[in-house]
């Protein structure tokens, strides 16, 4: 998973799902709001498939107030979450190549659930330790369900290592550096501080110093520089956001108001509840479920990146 293939797939999603538009990252939009939980969603009322689960817990943390530490943004949790299912998964699967950990003398009759239920709970153990009680409730409820013997052990020691393996590759990947001071220029085109909040300092000013999770590097895929404020191009399109972007528009369409409100939010959760929801539409497998969590999840991860890395690099005029 980790070759040029499964790279160029990753890419692509990230391309064509998630844009560079992710991620007013610490914001929420309405629903989000009024949707906050205090509690991991309850897998004793019926069989869920493990990795959907997971991912449902994992919403719920980073929607519960200041459990997301400020500066590491949530796509890297769930980036290394879904790796970790999906590389302990696949190393009883044997399906596709590893993204980063390969396992030898896995038995193929280990449980997959197992795998998938220990190295996602290991994981957010170890990212929200503040969790750790009903991280082990939700292991134990989806354990439990799993018929005991030793294919059920096994998977569970696979899950565990895998995710021992993969949060110590990420432990210097840079996410937990200090945001890089930003200077205000004073030159008309220089960026200032965004409306409404108007905060001090512009968010994530490190994200293009965070290893990546797939691409090569973060600016691999940069893009150029903004139009001159002198142009056409530049008076049109500021014109077209000023006209249909403010609040209470007169020029937008219904359905363009609506679409701004929707996505107002952290798209990447959006874009995980839709997954959940295709995910038990067509009735995924383990398996499956893990190879498209982790596509999707990498994806946004390096997304992110690359977003906070054009924004420096372009927008903030290289600082």
């Amino acid at each position: 998973m980790k070759g040029t293939y499964m790279s160029r797939i990753v890419i692509l999603f990230a391309l064509v799902c998630a844009g560079l538009s992710v991620l007013a990252s610490g914001s929420y939009s309405a629903r989000s709001k009024n949707k906050e939980h205090q509690e991991l969603p309850n897998s004793s009322t019926g069989p869920v498939n493990p990795v959907v689960q997971w991912n449902k817990a994992l919403l719920v943390i980073v929607r519960t107030p200041k459990a997301q530490p400020a500066t590491i943004h949530p796509t890297r949790s769930f980036a290394i979450m879904h790796a970790s299912i999906y590389d302990a998964v696949n190393a009883i699967d044997r399906t596709h190549k590893p993204y980063l950990v390969r396992l030898t003398g896995v038995s193929r009759f280990a449980s997959e659930d197992a795998a998938a239920d220990a190295a996602a709970h290991a994981v957010l153990v170890a990212l929200y330790p503040n969790f750790q009680t009903t991280l082990d409730a939700e292991l134990q409820q989806l354990l439990v369900q799993i018929p005991d013997g030793a294919d059920k052990v096994e998977g569970v020691t696979i899950g565990q290592t895998v995710a021992e393996r993969i949060l110590a590759l990420r432990s210097n990947d840079g996410s937990g550096n200090a945001p890089i001071p930003f200077n205000f220029g004073i030159v008309p085109g220089d960026y200032q501080s965004t409306p409404p909040n108007f905060p001090k300092q512009p968010q994530f000013t490190h994200g293009s110093h965070v290893t990546p999770f797939a691409l090569e590097r973060a600016n691999q895929f940069r893009p150029g520089p903004p139009p001159a404020l002198s142009s056409d191009t530049y008076t049109d399109v500021l014109n077209e956001v000023k006209s249909l972007g403010i609040a209470g528009s007169t020029t937008a369409t219904s359905d363009q108001a609506l679409t701004g409100r929707f996505w107002n939010g952290a798209i990447q959760n959006y874009w995980n509840e839709i997954a959940q929801t295709a995910a038990v539409m067509h009735n995924l497998t383990t398996a499956q479920n893990a190879r498209l969590f982790a596509q999707l999840n990498l994806a946004f991860a390096d997304d992110v990146i690359a977003f906070y890395d054009a924004n420096t690099r372009i927008t903030f005029g290289g600082q």
